[in-house]
C-alpha cells in the first residue's frame, strides 16, 4: 500500500466538501466506511480533523505517514491532522472510528496541553493484547461515546463531550512516552502553528502577513506549505474557520445574520451573505433553516 507523493485530502474519507456537521464530532463502525471501498482506505489525510481507531476483532494492515503497521486486535490508532494515514481490513473487521473537529479537540484539552501535545504531535500506536483490562475499559469508553452519539438523549452534546474526555485521557495514559513536538517536517510544523494562529484571532480576521510574521516566514512562504500540504491557499485556512463558527452560530443561536457576521470580524451583512453563499451555495437565512428541519425537537442536544 504505497502512499502517494501528494495524498488526498478528505473530510471523511471518499468525500469532498462534506463536513462532519455541528456535532463537531463522528462515530461510526470501521465496517460502515470501509466496506464501500472493499475493505481498503487507501492513503489519504485530514486537513482538520483528528481520529481515533479503534480494532476490536480482527486483523488489518496500516500505513502511516509511512509507516508500514501489521495490527492485531485489540488496538488503537490515533491520527492527528494532516498525517497520511490509510489502511486494509480483514473482512470480519469489528471496531469503531471516532472522528472530531480539531478546534474541538483543542477547546475540550485547553486545560490539559500537555495530553493535547501527546494527542496531536504525530500518530500513535497503542497495543492492547495481553492487557485485557485496558482494552475493556477503551471498549466501554468507546461504546458509551457510540450510543450517545447515535441517540437524541437530554443533554446529548454535553455527555458526548464527556465521554470524549474520558476517552482521551485513557488513550494518554496508554501511550507510554510523551511525543516530540519537532519531530514532524518543517511544513507541519508552521502549518500546525498557524492554524493555532488562525483559532484563536479567526474572529478578526487578521492578516495573513502578520500570522506569518509571528511564524518566522513571509506570507508567500505560508501560502507555499499551505498549497503544498492542503492543496489551497492560506486564506482558505481561515475562510474555513469562519465557515465553521458561522454555521454553528447559525445552528445553535437565534442571533441575527447581522450579529454573527460582526461577531466573525464582517464590517458589512451583505458582503458576508455572499461570502456564505459562495461557500455553501445556501443563503445563511436557507442554511440555518434547513438545519432547524434536521434537528432534533427541542432539548434533545
Amino acid at each position: 500500500m504505497p502512499s502517494p507523493p501528494h495524498p488526498p485530502t478528505y473530510a471523511l474519507y471518499g468525500e469532498h466538501g462534506v463536513d462532519i456537521g455541528a456535532d463537531r464530532l463522528h462515530c461510526e463502525s470501521i465496517a460502515e466506511r470501509s466496506r464501500r471501498h472493499d475493505w481498503h482506505i487507501r492513503p489519504h489525510r485530514h486537513e482538520v480533523l483528528f481520529q481515533i481507531l479503534y480494532l476490536r476483532h480482527g486483523v488489518a494492515e496500516a500505513l502511516v505517514e509511512g509507516r508500514a503497521l501489521a495490527l492485531a486486535s485489540p488496538a488503537l490508532i490515533v491520527v492527528p491532522a494532516l498525517a497520511t494515514h490509510g489502511f486494509r481490513f480483514a473482512d470480519d473487521v469489528d471496531g469503531l472510528v471516532v472522528t472530531v473537529l480539531e478546534p474541538h479537540l483543542r477547546a475540550l484539552l485547553a486545560g490539559a496541553p500537555a495530553l493535547l501535545a501527546r494527542l496531536q504531535s504525530r500518530p500513535l500506536h497503542v497495543a492492547l493484547a495481553g492487557h485485557a483490562g485496558d482494552a475493556a475499559q477503551v471498549d466501554a469508553v468507546l461504546q458509551r461515546l457510540r450510543d450517545e452519539f447515535a441517540a437524541w438523549a437530554p443533554w446529548r452534546a454535553l455527555a458526548i463531550d464527556g465521554a470524549l474526555l474520558q476517552l482521551l485521557a485513557l488513550v494518554g495514559r496508554l501511550v507510554a512516552t510523551p511525543v516530540d513536538d519537532a519531530a514532524g517536517e518543517r511544513a507541519l510544523v508552521h502549518l500546525r502553528r498557524f492554524r493555532d494562529g488562525v483559532e484563536a484571532r479567526f474572529r478578526e480576521q487578521p492578516a495573513l502577513g502578520t500570522l506569518a510574521a509571528e511564524l518566522g516566514i513571509t506570507a508567500t512562504q505560508l501560502n507555499r506549505v499551505c498549497r503544498r500540504v492542503l492543496g489551497h491557499s492560506a486564506l482558505e485556512v481561515l475562510h474555513q474557520r469562519l465557515l465553521l463558527e458561522a454555521q454553528r452560530e447559525l445552528a445553535y443561536t437565534t442571533l441575527s445574520i447581522k450579529q454573527i457576521a460582526y461577531g466573525i470580524g464582517f464590517s458589512d451583512a451583505g458582503y458576508f451573505t455572499r461570502f456564505f453563499q459562495r461557500k455553501t451555495g445556501l443563503t445563511p437565512t436557507a442554511w440555518r433553516a434547513r438545519s432547524r428541519r434536521a434537528a432534533p425537537a427541542a432539548g434533545a442536544a
